[in-house]
């Protein structure tokens, strides 16, 4: 846990965080001076050596620096309160100095915020605020926070009103809009409660104002602006309104659970922010609809999880990185105080271990964060094997000591990666093709190539960039999937079949194309080859054997590594079929190897047993109906 050091706000506006990279390496700058209140001198520490000085990086700095304080004046108002009073005060009158009209640094595409370059980043910044706030209510001295809080949520529903009006209502961003407005909202209500000095415009407000922020008082809602704690609508509006949270809910995910872009950062980030809107609230008592897809969501995010509470880094999102791990620490916690069995404390627990020095412990504070225990989950007697995500387009295999992940769904938006039908393979504590991430979004270079297809485990055809597609389904069953593509390449047909079988992961491909094409391996540990055989490293390890029709021998190369470091090299291992026009067979096992070889001859894989005994696989029948039986 991070020492309590004193805090110091930063005395400038934030810019864009995703400027926070090395020009050179491509990796995030060092955040050991987020809590000092001045930009560290020479320029911010790249973990290779560089110093990186200028506008955009001190912009970026100032954006973290401000999301840092701000947390820790949230954890200060639970272990030191009046020192958290002191700091929100200061906010106070630092923000009524800066953010006096909206950003002019943002660029185009940005929806420009006050304190920040983006909306959304005030949007975040606001709800630590508001929430440091709402926990201090009762604590002299917290009232010089009401001008703030007005002022954060007028912004929030102005930017919203903005997003609502391009027809971006279901953006990422406005789950933090709304978020921020419930829980500065919240905070004035709590705060009218606990006093009546009439200096700060709320002793009219906290007659007779229900304790609980997100009971719809008619009344209240009705009040004018010169009594209302925020103006444009009491914290009942912030979640059912027309705009509200529980609408988002519904307008921004789909019925298997997932965020519309499927990305697990991104499908974290807004639920994190729904569980922050809801506090003070009952679980149970949430429009049926929306408490229900909460669930899914949270069950969405554990049924992509390793045992040992790996995350896929599914489309965009950081690879590894402390301040994010500190928002999944969160992020479960609460999860765990919405819905019985979340399935989450894996991943809590790992995301503890990767924050390191910044993990702060904020996250034991968040007891009684509802009203009531949680909703009751439906969770299966066991884990399936196989769990497809529909309209993510998403199929997690267990099985043997493997999760195998197959995405075939939609691309993704502006978060997507062209890796449709990539399969990721981890073990419970090791990723040994994982989704590599993305590294942050200023470095050009880097960006497009983690979101390129060169790092992704799936057929790249003559090395051309595939189109944005979408996978076909062919064919489920209890222990395998099987889908294709047709348009990410004109007139090339790529089908995958997946299949935990029994005591081995089996992986299939065939591609029917009149250019070259190749299979990537992306192994993210060490891995070894003799160009039929693979035996990958870590905590784990991994067996492979491969044989195929129409293929030359996988050949070895040195690649970057994953995009928390794109400068480590890594053994990348190609699969070509110089004609274009093969099938791809591999059987991956975990652990002790029982299999002792494999062979395919006239569209048959032989997969041979230490036992003596060998399981025959039809490539013809899997590849066009994902059965045996025919």
């Amino acid at each position: 846990m991070a020492a309590m050091t004193d805090v110091v706000l930063p005395a400038v506006r934030g810019g864009w965080w995703h400027a926070y990279v090395c020009p050179a390496h491509g990796t995030e700058l060092a955040h050991d001076t987020l809590l000092s209140g001045a930009f560290p001198a020479g320029g911010a520490a790249c973990p290779y050596g560089c110093r990186v000085d200028t506008d955009a990086v001190r912009g970026a700095w100032a954006a973290l620096a401000h999301q840092a304080c701000a947390r820790r004046i949230r954890l200060l108002a639970y272990e030191e309160p009046e020192r958290a009073v002191t700091l929100l005060g200061e906010y106070a009158e630092r923000y009524a100095g800066l953010a006096v009209d909206v950003h002019a640094g943002g660029q185009d595409w940005m929806l420009r915020g006050r304190l920040f370059h983006q909306a959304l980043s005030d949007a975040i910044w606001a709800v630590s605020i508001g929430h440091a706030a709402w926990t201090l209510a009762g604590v002299p001295g917290v009232e010089a926070a009401v001008p703030l809080l007005r002022s954060v949520a007028a912004a929030a529903r102005d930017a919203r009103a903005e997003l609502v009006a391009q027809g971006r209502f279901d953006s990422n961003y406005t789950a933090w809009l709304n978020a921020a407005g419930a829980v500065a909202t919240g905070a004035l209500t709590r705060i009218a409660a606990t006093t009546t000095d009439p200096a700060h415009g709320l002793a009219g407000s906290a007659r007779g104002e229900a304790a609980d922020p997100a009971r719809d008082d008619a009344a209240g809602s009705a009040r004018d602006d010169a009594t209302d704690p925020a103006p444009g609508g009491a914290a009942a509006d912030w979640l059912g309104g027309e705009y509200g949270v529980y609408a988002h809910v519904l307008a921004a995910s789909a019925a298997d659970g997932w965020e519309w872009e499927a990305s697990t950062y991104y499908h974290g980030f807004v639920l994190r922010a729904y569980l922050l809107a809801l506090r003070g609230t009952d679980p149970a008592a949430l429009p049926a609809a929306v408490g229900e897809r909460i669930t899914a969501m949270i069950g969405a995010v554990a049924g992509i999880a390793t045992d040992g509470g790996i995350l896929p880094a599914l489309h965009d999102g950081p690879y590894v990185r402390d301040l994010t791990a500190l928002e999944w620490t969160e992020l479960c916690t609460l999860a765990d105080a919405y819905t019985s069995g979340a399935g989450l404390a894996a991943v809590g627990e790992r995301a503890r271990r990767e924050a390191g020095p910044a993990y702060d412990g904020l996250d034991a504070h968040l007891h009684g964060w509802f009203s009531a225990p949680p909703r009751t989950g439906s969770e299966p007697d066991a884990v399936p094997v196989r769990r497809t995500f529909a309209d993510a387009g998403l199929t997690v295999l267990r099985g043997n000591g493997i999760l195998a992940l197959l995405d075939h769904g939609p691309h993704g938006g502006s978060h997507g990666h062209h890796d449709k039908l990539a399969l990721y393979l981890y073990g419970a504590d090791t990723a040994w093709q994982p989704d590599p991430g993305q590294v942050p979004y200023a470095h050009a270079f880097w960006r497009n190539h983690f979101a390129g297809p060169a790092v992704h485990p799936a057929v790249l055809v003559d090395g051309v960039e595939p189109a944005e597609c979408t996978a076909r389904t062919v064919a489920v069953s209890a222990n395998a999937v099987t889908a294709e593509v047709t348009d990410a390449y004109p007139g090339v047909r790529v089908v995958r079949h997946v299949e935990a079988a029994d005591g081995y992961l089996l992986d299939v491909v065939t591609v029917d194309a009149d250019s070259p094409v190749r299979l990537a391996l992306c192994p993210a540990v060490p891995v070894e080859t003799d160009g039929a055989r693979t035996r990958w490293l870590g905590d784990e390890t991994l067996h492979g054997w491969h044989a195929g029709a129409g293929t030359a021998p996988i050949v070895a190369y040195p690649g970057p590594g994953t995009a928390d470091d794109p400068q480590a090299t890594r053994t990348w291992l190609d699969w070509p079929a110089p004609d274009g026009t093969a099938t791809f067979c591999s059987v991956y096992q975990a652990g002790a190897a029982t299999v002792t070889g494999v062979t395919l001859a006239d569209g048959v894989l032989v997969v041979l047993l230490a036992d003596g005994t060998e399981h025959r696989h039809d490539t013809e029948t899997l590849r066009h109906n994902g059965t045996e039986e025919g």
